[in-house]
């Protein structure tokens, strides 16, 4: 029932996508064909997000050092790009791994609810607001590659299910990673640190996270689809890319060297997170001085 729900919600948002791609003015040439260096974006960063490396914060700082999609709208364009790849994911990962189906679902749903209500306000946020946003979430992610590189991350237990009481914290973790998930920050480290610590089994957080991000990022990316704050060529690419990366990636999870590969997403990470946080200040400052007696 869980993966016929996952197939149907990343049915929806193909379908709302389509009907509103179609509608849109040709002016813009936003509805022209992605570029190489979207679907290669595409590709290399859920190939990377396969192995459990993570796919927006690269995707940020690649937009970012490319100039290819505005601060603003990169969030949208993350979220609905990503979405269906990261469906391809969830639906390897929950077929093959052992954990409580009920804890499952209802710790989805609550990173679903999280998520819904986030995309409204983050659609709503002005420039600045996501620039600001987006940089400190590019930070926290920057220090979960951290730790998790030396090794930092809590061991956990060998349970499949959580005692009720630190199951109810993890439905609410859950749901404040949902809404971080609007921000452009991903739930695969923080969930994998939560779980962790709450004596879980670190094998069983991979169905619950990338089930997870799979629903909030086909729900959420059904309201930026509506809310049009997405840059169409850039997430048509992710989607074209993506799918691909996973597949590849999914076969050959076993045998790659990560260690190298996750110091240089470490690196464009802090650059792109430093550079959101520069131009959120000199916005900031701008705004200020304009409004200033002597401006």
């Amino acid at each position: 029932m869980l993966l016929a729900a996952l197939a149907a919600s990343g049915l929806l948002l193909a379908v709302r996508w389509f009907h509103r791609a179609t509608g849109l003015s040709g002016a813009s040439g936003d509805r022209a064909r992605p570029g190489v260096p979207h679907v290669l974006i595409g590709f290399v960063t859920n190939f990377f997000d396969t192995l459990g490396i993570g796919s927006f914060a690269p995707t940020t700082a690649a937009f970012r050092l490319l100039r290819l999609v505005p601060d603003e709208i990169i969030p949208g364009t993350l979220v609905v790009g990503h979405a269906l790849p990261v469906v391809t994911q969830a639906l390897f990962f929950i077929s093959a791994v052992r954990v409580d189906p009920f804890q499952m679902a209802a710790l989805i749903a609550a990173c679903v609810a999280g998520g819904w209500l986030g995309a409204g306000v983050v659609a709503s946020l002005s420039r600045r607001a996501v620039q600001a946003g987006m940089g400190g979430a590019l930070l926290v992610a920057a220090a979960f590659m951290l730790l998790g590189m030396f090794g930092a991350f809590p061991a956990g237990g060998a349970s499949l299910a959580l005692p009720p009481a630190r199951f109810s914290v993890a439905l609410a973790v859950n749901f404040v990673l949902g809404a971080l998930l609007t921000l452009g920050i991903g739930n695969y480290a923080p969930s994998l640190v939560v779980f962790s610590l709450l004596g879980m089994d670190p094998r069983a957080a991979f169905p619950i996270m990338m089930g997870s991000g799979a629903f909030v990022a086909t729900v959420a990316g059904v309201r930026f689809v509506a809310s049009g704050r997405v840059h169409w060529r850039a997430a048509l690419g992710l989607a074209a890319g993506g799918i691909p990366g996973v597949i590849v990636a999914a076969s050959l999870v076993q045998s790659l060297p990560l260690g190298a590969l996750r110091w240089l997403v470490l690196v464009v990470v802090l650059y792109a997170s430093a550079a959101l946080l520069r131009a959120a200040t000199g916005e900031r400052h701008q705004r200020a001085s304009a409004g200033s007696p002597a401006a």
